[in-house]
């Protein structure tokens, strides 16, 4: 037999070998991404804390790589957007977390149509807070898949009214819908449904699975799950190290969900916070200075862990390279293969080789993290530049973070060339995310993708606005607007409300209160609403009238006793978007606080 003969007979017998190999090398990894609200590095019992018990996560952070110099934004909204799109927070407009300074601005390529464009199914369970309403909401945003609360989380104003964590109403890829359980079992039911499902299907995944939990206020269903912290802390911190450990225990679920489904060793898991620490930090804070909100390392610096079983990473090792949130998709895009629909110019880089090899050196930048939340950008307002050995802090404090990772000594004054190099970055820094920054959030009604909008209070443009339901509740005087635009020329329905339709109360009244106690927090039971402490402040405004002004054209009708609503039909054009302000207004006209609660249609639908 000569040699072309055996080589064409190998090649018969070898192809169906070899076609496996191949399809195994394209074989795309699944994807979940567990972001956890207000939990700090210091708030995992193998990070030293020496009260609270994680047993699943401290496995999960053995078997993974760490990412030990792992930052975010101090506070939620701009992580999540810097996180979903690879930029920084304040070029893609997220400068804020109400006053629709948190709306991601429209066009961005996010994480899930990166996926979805490379033919992953896509869901998001859990806490979103970059946009209520179209084109903002997550199903608009590239998730095929959607269950959430309101969009900043139970008991703000875009939640359902008497939402508290239990028992509670959720939305389903827009439609509200009622489901037994505490939240966080809730989010992480319905991701084993979607891994199954995605199984099934024969198509991989990408699960963005975020809870609302451990943030304040922290409501259990069984609040004796706090009884054996309370040997050891105060009544919140044990409630919060509850919640914890609850979480903790349905990440060891979903774990082991994957592993059932033969699908662990190809699912990258990656799990962080969203800004630092809260509670816990009063107890331990890993020797960092700050918490949630500041500047310092304790606000920002957080967990990360990376896991997945069959790409070969340094499981069980440490990077200690300068990393951050929007540095994610870059490296999900490198690790997965993915083909991105356009080009983007990411802020953050793929961190890919470090974590496939201990020698790779990841070359040394300047980050910067934010927290502005002023209506008009301050450079230097609450920011901090960093490198990996340098922080510089207001433009006023450098601290030797390798020297000093308490922050305790500013040494300003005795490394200008540092503090040049910083301010010079920060310029260049400053150019590329300033342009477009504070363009307010635009909502589009009248589309068939949302018949219906609802307008409220958290939304509206103004320093502060009750952005919770028991400030409404409680009668905040304050009056801000929302920007809308017509998706079709033609005569809209606006319907005003002082309270939301679920609550079912007067104009000039409030709601009656008839609910079932299943949730308590640190303080005992949840009797009526989540922000109202022990009971809420219910008060009554004497509503005569109300006055809504949408573009330059203010309207005012009066409010019958006993009516919960006034509505208004005005024509819109599609060529303009529209300022609209709703007002609660007495008997003699003065304006008793603005419009709550508006929700928005086309005509005779």
């Amino acid at each position: 037999m000569n040699n072309r003969l055996i080589r064409a007979l190998l090649a018969v017998l070898l192809w169906p070998l070899l076609a496996g190999f191949a399809l195994a090398a394209q074989k795309k990894p699944n994807v979940v991404v567990i972001l956890v609200d207000d939990m700090g590095y210091g708030d995992i019992a193998a990070h030293g804390n020496p009260v609270i018990r994680t047993p699943q996560l401290d496995r999960l952070r053995a078997e993974s790589v760490r990412l030990t110099d792992f930052h975010v934004d101090p506070t939620c909204s701009p992580t999540r957007a810097a996180l979903m799109t690879g930029k920084y927070s304040h070029r893609v407009k997220v400068w804020h977390t109400i006053a629709a300074g948190n709306h991601l601005r429209a066009g961005e390529l996010t994480m899930a149509e990166a996926f979805r464009a490379n033919g992953y199914r896509t869901a998001m369970f859990g806490k979103w807070h970059l946009g209520s309403n179209l084109p903002y909401r997550p199903m608009d945003r590239g998730f095929d898949e959607w269950l959430g609360q309101g969009d900043g989380g139970t008991g703000t104003t875009d939640d359902h009214f008497f939402n508290d964590r239990v028992n509670d109403y959720y939305l389903h890829n827009g439609e509200s819908r009622r489901i037994a359980g505490w939240a966080p079992e809730v989010f992480f039911n319905a991701s084993l449904d979607f891994i199954r499902g995605s199984k099934k299907a024969g198509k991989p995944f990408f699960i963005y699975l975020c809870t609302y939990l451990p943030h304040h206020p922290i409501t259990l269903p069984v609040p004796s799950w706090a009884d054996d912290y309370q040997q050891k802390v105060d009544a919140g911190m044990a409630f919060f190290f509850a919640a914890i450990e609850k979480i903790d225990a349905q990440i060891g679920r979903l774990r082991a969900a994957l592993a059932e489904e033969g699908i662990d060793r190809d699912t990258i898991l990656v799990f962080m916070t969203d800004n630092g620490g809260t509670v816990g930090v009063k107890l331990f804070n890993a020797g960092m200075r700050g918490n949630k909100g500041d500047v310092y390392d304790g606000g920002h610096r957080v967990p990360c862990f990376i896991h997945w079983p069959a790409g070969g990473l340094r499981h069980g090792e440490d990077i200690n390279s300068l990393n951050a949130h929007f540095d994610v998709l870059p490296t999900l895009v490198d690790l997965c293969g993915l083909k991105l629909p356009r080009e983007v110019d990411f802020d953050g880089r793929s961190f890919r080789a470090q974590l496939l090899d201990a020698k790779a050196e990841a070359p040394d930048r300047t980050l910067f993290v934010e927290v502005q939340r002023t209506f008009m950008p301050e450079k230097w307002r609450g920011a901090a530049g960093m490198t990996s050995r340098w922080r510089l802090v207001n433009n006023k404090e450098l601290y030797d973070i390798k020297k000093d990772p308490g922050q305790k000594q500013n040494v300003i004054g005795d490394h200008p060339d540092v503090v040049a190099k910083i301010q010079r970055d920060f310029e260049s820094y400053w150019t590329r995310v300033s342009p477009g920054d504070r363009d307010r959030a635009e909502f589009i009604v009248g589309d068939d993708r949302d018949p219906e909008t609802f307008l409220h209070a958290s939304d509206w443009y103004l320093p502060n606005p009750p952005w919770n339901h028991a400030s409404v509740a409680a009668g905040s005087p304050q009056a801000g607007d929302w920007l809308i635009r017509a998706a079709r020329s033609g005569t809209y329905r606006f319907e005003v409300r002082r309270w939301p339709r679920e609550a079912d109360a007067e104009l000039a009244g409030v709601p009656k209160i008839e609910k079932t106690v299943d949730s308590w927090d640190a303080n005992g039971p949840k009797p009526d609403l989540l922000y109202g402490n022990a009971h809420t402040n219910f008060k009554k405004l004497p509503v005569a009238a109300v006055r809504l002004t949408v573009g330059e054209k203010p309207q005012t009708l009066p409010a019958a006793a006993g009516i919960k609503e006034v509505s208004f039909q005005l024509d819109l054009e599609t060529s303009r978007s529209y300022p609209v302000k709703a007002e609660l207004l007495d008997s003699s006209g003065k304006v008793l606080a603005g419009g709550y609660y508006v929700y928005c249609q086309r005509a005779g639908r």
